[in-house]
């Protein structure tokens, strides 16, 4: 597996920022956060890298950063982002992730998303096993928020797939 530099810049400032911040407690004025870092595989065979933190505040607004990379028999795909909204399920350790795209960087010159447009995922954090699925975008959802507001979960965790590498943590008040 390959790591670019900014992928591994990105993990480095995800990784100190999560060893500053207590893991038992919220910051103040935050009603929930979610952060991750890591791998997994797409599909059973492609590996993805993610890193990600979002803070929800008490008005429900949220702040933050993701970044996700994969290279397939297409191309390699690199993807940064800043965090809009945020939705928790505390009772089953589940967040949806919706926001910007502020960079991306690819191999693939059919690729038809750039800075601007919508993205979103969402993840897990269990006992059993972290889960994360792939960036979707608009098509199906018209926006990250609509993605936030609809917490869109299939049966059996669907769609989301093993950390084989790495963490996910969702803090709910």
């Amino acid at each position: 597996m390959r790591i670019t530099t900014a992928a591994r810049t990105a993990l480095l400032a995800l990784f100190a920022l999560l060893s500053l911040s207590p893991t038992s407690s919220l910051a103040a004025g935050a009603a929930a956060s979610v952060t991750g870092g890591g791998w997994f595989l797409f599909a059973g065979s492609i590996p993805m890298q993610f890193s990600f933190a979002g803070v929800q505040r008490g008005d429900g607004t949220a702040t933050g950063t993701f970044h996700h990379f994969y290279t397939d028999d297409v191309g390699t795909y690199e993807m940064w982002g800043t965090v809009t909204c945020l939705a928790f399920d505390r009772e089953n350790g589940r967040a949806w992730v919706g926001g910007v795209l502020t960079k991306v960087s690819t191999t693939d010159a059919e690729f038809p998303f750039g800075p601007g447009d919508d993205a979103w995922f969402r993840v897990l954090d269990s006992q059993d096993g972290d889960r994360s699925t792939a960036m979707g975008f608009v098509g199906a959802i018209g926006s990250s928020r609509e993605y936030c507001d609809l917490q869109i979960w299939p049966d059996g965790n669907a769609r989301t797939h093993p950390v084989t590498s790495g963490q996910i943590t969702v803090q709910v008040r």
